[in-house]
């Protein structure tokens, strides 16, 4: 997987890491520790300016979060009561908690959307419940850029500073990644079992 992402970013530069982040952040075919880590490996060898790999990396994942951003915000929660009431039980939620995350929202919603897109697996579905709450355009675009800022700088430079060896990355994040995934897949089929919609 590596080799033709290394090919891709080496013939197309700053665009190759944008698109792939883009990419990345729509339907994710690869991850972005192995993205961005490649992008600073190569502003480590002088191909490259790392801070403009950083901001290439942050504009496509940005681009991505944009996208499922206005997707979840066309769908509305008008729109998404009749599916709750109607599989409630495979969503796993009734309109009751529904209306209880959008008040969480309406208070955290700067802080959920910017330290969820530096955690892993789960980054690129925040833009969603943003969307769907109707979180404003402006906190939207600051509280997601800082945090992609954040998250695929970590990566450039881990691969600036690791060269070679930025497999390592992955090595740690990887199976966190993996473990936020499991956890999630346990959680929702808990959840499908022993779901019951409160009454009132």
């Amino acid at each position: 997987m590596a080799d033709w992402v290394i090919r891709l970013i080496e013939q197309s530069g700053y665009l190759g890491v944008a698109l792939l982040m883009f990419l990345e952040t729509v339907f994710p075919p690869i991850p972005s520790e192995v993205i961005m880590s490649i992008a600073g490996v190569q502003a480590a060898k002088g191909t490259m300016s790392l801070p403009i790999v950083i901001l290439a990396g942050t504009a496509g994942a940005m681009a991505g979060n944009i996208v499922w951003f206005v997707l979840a915000r066309a769908l509305g929660l008008a729109r998404l009561r009749p599916l709750v009431d109607r599989f409630g039980r495979f969503l796993t939620m009734d309109w009751r908690e529904v209306e209880q995350a959008d008040r969480f929202f309406d208070r955290y919603d700067k802080w959920f959307v910017f330290f969820g897109r530096m955690m892993p697996t789960i980054r690129s579905l925040v833009s969603i419940p943003a969307g769907l709450f109707g979180m404003g355009w402006t906190s939207f675009l600051i509280a997601s850029t800082l945090g992609t800022l954040g998250w695929t700088g970590a990566l450039a430079y881990a691969g600036y500073v690791l060269g070679q060896n930025y497999s390592d990355i992955d090595k740690y994040l990887g199976p966190a990644s993996t473990a936020v995934i499991a956890a999630l897949v346990l959680w929702y089929l808990f959840r499908v079992v022993t779901w019951k919609p409160r009454k009132g």
